[in-house]
């Protein structure tokens, strides 16, 4: 009988920060990790150094995570060539050098000969059609993942979490809280509590931009009260975050404020530019919303650069029409109408949803800058791109923004037939989105 190759294992709390990072590289769950052979429980405590696997355990969690036993073991590079071309690949992503991460992804795919490692490279190519802003393209590739792994979606969260985020660019928020909602009942109550607060955070942050701020009140609600003790501080940031979002929905500026001031504090320490850039947006948008433009300004010259390294173009273009609508507020109105028209021109490449949000900020911008002319037009591009979406708040707030502009004009009975129309696709959203949850 052939003998299995001995395994050097280096010290406990190596280990487990191996196991801990090529699991999350993976976009497991110590859930999802675990089987019949062990508890999540006990990968938890693997990973904090607390127990030693046997080495057969090792073979097996080497086996789930694409990785070599001898990586686990001893930080030994010796892996397979998929495994390691996926490695790679991922990095690259991480580092955003998504040229070498599309040309090692595609090798991966080519080369793979077992079904996790094709599922692996489809997923990391859906991930990188996401960040090039193909939301469509990232859904065909991440869904094909699934499909070739033969699992459930939920188990494989980071997947499950750029799917709801396509959707939802797609103007597809029902689908996009369906899917979010069953992976905050999978997580809810189990070992893994980051993985449910990171569910429920996304799920309060999607119902809040679907017009459903009363349900995602209850659900982060939820989540802040199971995150007592958690000092992780993504968790404690993505839960501020949708807390900012919700509560500046709902009028509350100055608890916004807070929140949003407390995401980013709390960022600031993960050194995580993408997730400050974010931040630092949210901050920027409520402080114009204040009247505290200057600030504003200053937050999104600080984001600028992270987001243009790292961000979708809609994401690019929504941090410029932020520092349009400043510039406007601070009354350097042909800087802004400068800005204003380089981001119209840029839009044809953006999705529907993101090109209709974006055309009614424009809309508010020129309504800001006495041009109701050009406002108008904005508005109404922006209603015909949402319009042939699932309704959403920003379909709402077009049709408002277009009835203020019609009812400027004296044209009253127009401006109320559009009101109406605004309650009619709010009262629509709330019940798409009760439907997906």
């Amino acid at each position: 009988m052939k003998r299995q190759k001995s395994l050097h294992v280096d010290d406990p709390v190596a280990v487990g920060e191996r196991i801990r990072t090529a699991r999350q590289q993976a976009g497991l769950s110590q859930a999802a990790l675990a089987a019949a052979d062990c508890s999540a429980a006990y990968i938890s405590r693997v990973e904090l150094g607390d127990r030693t696997p046997s080495l057969q355990l090792l073979r097996e969690l080497a086996k789930r995570l694409g990785v070599s036993a001898d990586f686990l073991a001893s930080g030994s590079a010796a892996v397979g060539n998929d495994a390691f071309a996926l490695q790679e690949a991922d990095l690259a992503l991480r580092l955003d050098d998504l040229t070498e991460a599309r040309r090692l992804y595609e090798l991966a795919l080519a080369d793979a000969q077992e079904v996790a490692d094709r599922s692996e490279a489809l997923a990391g190519l859906g991930q990188l059609a996401y960040r090039e802003g193909n939301p469509r393209r990232a859904i065909e590739l991440l869904e094909q993942a699934i499909e070739v792994a033969g699992v459930d979606v939920v188990k494989r969260p980071a997947i499950a979490e750029t799917l709801s985020r396509a959707y939802a660019e797609l103007g597809e928020p029902v689908q996009a809280v369906a899917l979010l909602a069953r992976c905050v009942e999978e997580y809810r109550g189990g070992d893994d509590l980051l993985l449910y607060i990171r569910f429920a955070s996304l799920l309060g942050y999607a119902l809040t931009d679907s017009g459903d701020p009363a349900a995602a009140e209850i659900v982060v609600a939820q989540a802040l009260a199971a995150s007592r003790d958690v000092v992780d501080p993504y968790a404690r940031a993505r839960l501020y975050w949708s807390q900012a979002r919700l509560l500046g929905v709902q009028g509350n500026l100055s608890a916004a404020e807070r929140y949003a001031r407390k995401t980013l504090e709390t960022l600031r320490v993960t050194e995580d530019t993408y997730a400050i850039a974010h931040a630092l947006e949210t901050l920027a948008r409520i402080y114009i919303d204040l009247g505290r433009t200057v600030e504003a300004l200053d937050l999104l010259t600080e984001g600028e650069a992270l987001i243009t390294s790292s961000g979708t173009p809609a994401e690019v273009s929504r941090y410029r029409l932020e520092r349009a609508r400043a510039l406007a507020a601070i009354g350097q109105t042909e800087e802004a109408a400068a800005l204003a028209m380089m981001i119209a021109g840029e839009l044809a490449d953006v999705q529907p949803v993101s090109r209709g949000r974006a055309y009614a900020v424009l809309a508010d911008l020129y309504r800001q800058l006495d041009d109701p002319t050009r406002a108008q037009e904005l508005y109404e591009l922006a209603i015909e791109c949402l319009a042939a979406q699932s309704p959403t708040r920003y379909l709402v707030s077009a049709y408002r923004g277009l009835a203020e502009v019609v009812k400027a004009q004296g044209r009253r009975d127009d401006a109320l037939e559009l009101l109406e129309r605004a309650l009619a696709v709010q009262e629509q959203a709330g019940a798409f989105t009760s439907q997906g949850a």
